[in-house]
């Protein structure tokens, strides 16, 4: 095992969402990086900011049972080990229990709530083993406003979310910090794209004019908030779930 000369932290899908401007953020924290994914010119940005890099390619299906433990061989081959993750998971889907099928289900817990499994099974093991470490894992703010048009998909994050902090407690006797957390309305394609905003701007105004906070979520904001559940500072937090959706799920 080589000896980590700063903090190794591994971030899955580093392509879109919050986490390119999470990987910016740890490298300005005095981390290193294991990306799955990482957005074109990423790396180099990361490398400019003073982190050594490892990007792992074709891990974006979290159904598969290997995709997290590449990162995790990855950064045990390379630095040693690792001391935080951030992984976000998920599969988007829509209808209700009159309307869904069975192949939905299985979309949507593979999706869901299997990819947070292998995930927890691969992260955990060799944090326990060091007797040290933080891991977060991104869900949906859909799990705290249950809709009926999304049935499957806010039980599977519901389910996911209890499997972190039941998790949490179990790992927490040996130092180890578990979180979760959901997003809800951020500014980013793949997001403006689902509600149609982005050929149609008014809709983006809708939207944003329902939201409490009155705006969508900027990459930055999630970032920076996640960034201090995993960067070795805030060691006890444990078992919780965050959203961070300007109060969407709240109302």
């Amino acid at each position: 095992m080589k000896s980590r000369e700063k903090r190794v932290v591994i971030l899955a899908d580093a392509s879109t969402h919050m986490m390119p401007t999470l990987a910016r953020e740890m490298a300005s924290r005095d981390h290193d990086l294991v990306l799955g994914d990482a957005r074109p010119g990423l790396a180099k940005d990361l490398i400019k900011l003073g982190a050594k890099v490892e990007v792992v390619p074709d891990t974006a299906d979290q159904t598969r049972e290997d995709t997290i433990q590449k990162l995790v061989d990855r950064a045990i081959e390379v630095f040693g080990g690792f001391d935080s993750a951030f992984i976000r998971t998920g599969t988007h889907g829509v209808g209700n229990i009159l309307e869904t099928t069975r192949e939905d289900c299985d979309m949507q817990y593979q999706g869901n709530f299997l990819s947070v499994f292998f995930a927890l099974q691969a992260l955990l093991p060799p944090l326990v083993a060091q007797r040290k470490g933080q891991v977060v894992i991104n869900t949906s703010a859909s799990s705290r406003r249950p809709r009926g048009f999304a049935a499957l998909n806010c039980a599977t994050r519901a389910g996911a979310n209890a499997l972190i902090q039941a998790s949490a407690l179990t790992v927490a006797p040996y130092g180890v910090t578990l979180n979760g957390t959901g997003t809800y309305a951020m500014n980013y394609p793949s997001f403006l794209h689902d509600i149609g905003a982005d050929s149609d701007p008014r809709i983006r105004k809708e939207v944003e004019t329902a939201l409490p906070m009155g705006k969508l979520c900027e990459p930055e904001e999630a970032a920076y908030f996640v960034a201090s559940l995993i960067d070795g500072k805030a060691t006890y937090q444990t078992a919780q779930y965050f959203v961070i959706d300007g109060g969407w799920s709240q109302m």
